[in-house]
C-alpha cells in the first residue's frame, strides 16, 4: 500500500511538469520604465533592478527553479502579485498621485524588512541590501516623491 502511493506520488509530480507557466514578457517601452523615467543614478538603478525588478517590472529573469511545478506556480504568483502592487516598467503610465504611492509603499516595505523578501534574498544574494543600501534607496524614493509633489 505504502509503495502504490509513493508511486502515485511521484506519477502526480512527473505529470505536473507539463503544466508550464507563462515566462513570456510584454515589449518593455524604456521611455516608461522608473530608472529611465526618473533618471534615477546609476548606484540606484542597480539597486534597484537587484533587490526589485525581478517581481515588481517586466524585466523577470526566471532561473532555472522557475522550470518545476509547483515551485514555478507558486513563484509566478508572487511575480504576478508584485507587479500588481507595483510595476517599475510601467512607471510613466501611474498618474502622479498613484507614483507618490507607490513610492511611499516601496519605503514602508523596505523600512519594515518586508521586501525585498527574505525568501527572495536566499536566492539572489546582490538583493540582500545593506542598511546603507536601504537608506539610499528609501532616500532617494523619499525624494523622487518630494520632487513629484512639486511639479
Amino acid at each position: 500500500m505504502k509503495g502504490k502511493i509513493v508511486l502515485a506520488v511521484i506519477a502526480l509530480l512527473v505529470i505536473i511538469q507539463f503544466f508550464r507557466i507563462d515566462k513570456s514578457h510584454p515589449p518593455i517601452d524604456q521611455k516608461k520604465d522608473f530608472i529611465t523615467f526618473t533618471k534615477a543614478p546609476a548606484e540606484i538603478g542597480t539597486l534597484v533592478k537587484n533587490a526589485c525588478y525581478d517581481c515588481h517590472s517586466y524585466e523577470t529573469k526566471y532561473p532555472w527553479y522557475f522550470n518545476v511545478a509547483p515551485v514555478s506556480w507558486l513563484l509566478k504568483n508572487h511575480v504576478n502579485e508584485g507587479r500588481r502592487h507595483v510595476n517599475f516598467s510601467l512607471w510613466r503610465d501611474y498618474d502622479k498621485e498613484k507614483q507618490a504611492k507607490r513610492l511611499d509603499h516601496c519605503t514602508e516595505m523596505i523600512n519594515e524588512g518586508e521586501m525585498p523578501l527574505s525568501a527572495y534574498v536566499m536566492m539572489h544574494s546582490e538583493a540582500d541590501l545593506s542598511a546603507a543600501q536601504k537608506k539610499e534607496l528609501t532616500d532617494y524614493f523619499d525624494s523622487t516623491k518630494v520632487n513629484l509633489i512639486k511639479q
